[in-house]
């Protein structure tokens, strides 16, 4: 039987000296150069990209973190709504949570008792309330969070976007309360990918971009710019064929699609849209010997997969007696009538007959529409109805005036 020889000491050493030799992990420097005031009753939002920096702002300012370099300033007691739950014990009840949280603020126990019924109405707790917090839904959590911060009468309230995971009807409750404190002189600073809240809300906005503040001013000039930032960014994205277009494309070979893009009504190639516009699809295509009256056509498809619409050439009356070489087709669509959403485009091209495929790319291109100034909102598509109103009856009550 082998047995294996005990290592001295050196290479002991030997190995314990690689380990402590280790090229040290890289430095990465969540906030850089940041420099900006928030003043008395001042409402701040902080927009952008995740890990632009944002939460890390409002860390610094609730003591959290401190400073690598620089200093941050903090008059005035603050409230901080960071993350889903912080300073939550998942073992204690709702009303125990209550009390500790006015505790870390040094609010006495008698005034916590006094604001409590006010906390467990506004986040809709009462038959939950004295359940441990660790039984309650995200949901639950947040509006007690939510209800603890605002009413421990802080002179600055941070919030970050833990707003999100209440449903709609608490979100509109929060903002309300929110335009209640504004109005009272509380300082807040929010982080919100709601933009549109952003805009209601704020006083200033500072865009934030890997760690640094890109721009900083009224709400409506900063959001259209990250807006428009955000839709470049988008277009060099969208532009580029679904990763998978290698995997779901076949075909004979003998007429090749080589190249499927969109343009606007000005010619400008673009993959995003507002409902309305007017957009053309193009297929660049190279028959490798001459074919006889071939079919091209389309499909669009939303996101999760449901077919909107197929046309081709055969079903249009455009006949094409017979392609060789290069040449392309473009489907033009007067007023895109799709709304808000992502949509994929697949094409191909046939023989007559709808025998042979020549070339079929699957859901391969992608093009987004976003909101714009049409006034359809809900659904798949925009009808471009028209609503029109008749009096039937008059009421006797208004015939008696």
């Amino acid at each position: 039987m082998h047995r294996q020889r005990p290592r001295s000491f050196h290479e002991l050493f030997v190995e314990s000296w690689k380990l402590w030799r280790r090229p040290p992990a890289e430095i990465f420097w969540a906030l850089h150069d940041v420099s900006f005031e928030v003043q008395p009753g001042e409402t701040v939002g902080l927009i952008g990209p995740n890990g632009a920096g944002k939460s890390t702002v409002l860390k610094l300012a609730a003591r959290v973190l401190e400073p690598t370099s620089g200093r941050v300033e903090v008059r005035g007691r603050v409230a901080a709504l960071l993350e889903l739950g912080v300073g939550f014990h998942p073992e204690l009840t709702g009303r125990e949570n209550v009390f500790l949280s006015g505790a870390f603020l040094g609010i006495p126990r008698r005034e916590m008792a006094r604001r409590l019924d006010a906390i467990v109405a506004f986040a809709e707790l009462e038959d939950y309330i004295d359940v441990p917090v660790k039984h309650y839904s995200s949901g639950m959590y947040v509006r007690l969070a939510f209800a603890v911060s605002v009413y421990l009468d802080a002179e600055i309230l941070l919030v970050d976007e833990v707003l999100a995971v209440g449903d709609a009807a608490f979100q509109q409750k929060c903002l309300e309360h929110l335009f209640a404190l504004q109005r009272s002189g509380v300082t807040i600073l929010l982080v919100s990918h709601d933009l549109g809240a952003v805009q209601r809300l704020c006083h200033r906005v500072l865009w934030f971009d890997h760690g640094r503040v890109r721009m900083e001013g009224a709400p409506a000039g900063v959001v259209q710019a990250y807006l428009d930032h955000v839709h470049r960014c988008d277009e060099r994205s969208l532009a580029m064929p679904n990763p998978q277009a290698a995997i779901l494309r076949w075909g004979s070979g003998r007429l090749q699609i080589e190249r499927v893009y969109l343009t606007d009504s000005s010619g400008t190639e673009r993959y995003q849209f507002e409902t309305g516009e007017t957009v053309h699809i193009h297929l660049r295509y190279r028959a490798l010997e001459r074919i006889e009256r071939p079919v091209f056509g389309l499909a669009i498809h939303r996101h999760d997969g449901v077919h909107i619409c197929g046309p081709n050439t055969a079903f249009s009356g455009l006949e094409i007696p017979w392609v060789d070489g290069e040449g392309e087709l473009i489907y033009t669509i007067p007023s895109l009538p799709l709304l808000e959403g992502t949509y994929l485009v697949s094409v191909s091209a046939t023989d007559e007959r709808d025998v042979e495929i020549f070339d079929y790319h699957d859901r391969a291109y992608m093009f987004r529409v976003v909101r714009g100034q049409h006034p359809e909102r809900y659904g798949l598509m925009a009808m471009n109805g028209r609503w029109a109103h008749e009096q039937l009856s008059v009421p006797h009550a208004a015939l008696s005036r």
